[in-house]
């Protein structure tokens, strides 16, 4: 997994990026090597919100493109809550894509032909 860090009006230091790339390593882990994580950190410069620093997480899929947009009080803990919330739906979406490859075979069944006895009658 391809993972780029962007920090709009705020700098991002190499700590950040280490923490970063060893939070989504289990991310990375259940994704194609080709998936792309876009991870942009910024500051609201508004004082009456207290959590103000905010993590936004884009992960690119074959097909999908799964979101996360945390706040907290500091930048590793919203991006931990980003991290959360982005497994979660990896995790929802490979379960949604195992049970179509599932079901797509088990659901189509033939019909077994009925048989009639010569004494039986049905009113119509």
């Amino acid at each position: 997994m391809q993972i780029e860090v962007k920090g709009r009006n705020t700098p991002v230091t190499e700590e950040l990026r280490e923490h970063i790339q060893r939070r989504f390593t289990k991310v990375g882990k259940q994704v194609s090597e080709f998936a792309r994580l876009e991870v942009e950190i910024y500051e609201e410069r508004n004082p009456a919100i207290p959590d103000n620093q905010v993590a936004e997480t884009t992960l690119a899929l074959k097909g999908v493109i799964l979101r996360a947009h945390d706040r907290a009080r500091d930048f590793r803990h919203a991006i931990n809550l980003c991290e959360e919330e982005l497994s979660r739906q990896v995790k929802r979406h490979r379960e949604k894509r195992r049970g179509r490859r599932k079901s797509g075979t088990d659901t189509i069944r033939t019909p077994e032909p009925e048989t009639f006895d010569e004494g039986t009658a049905i009113a119509t």
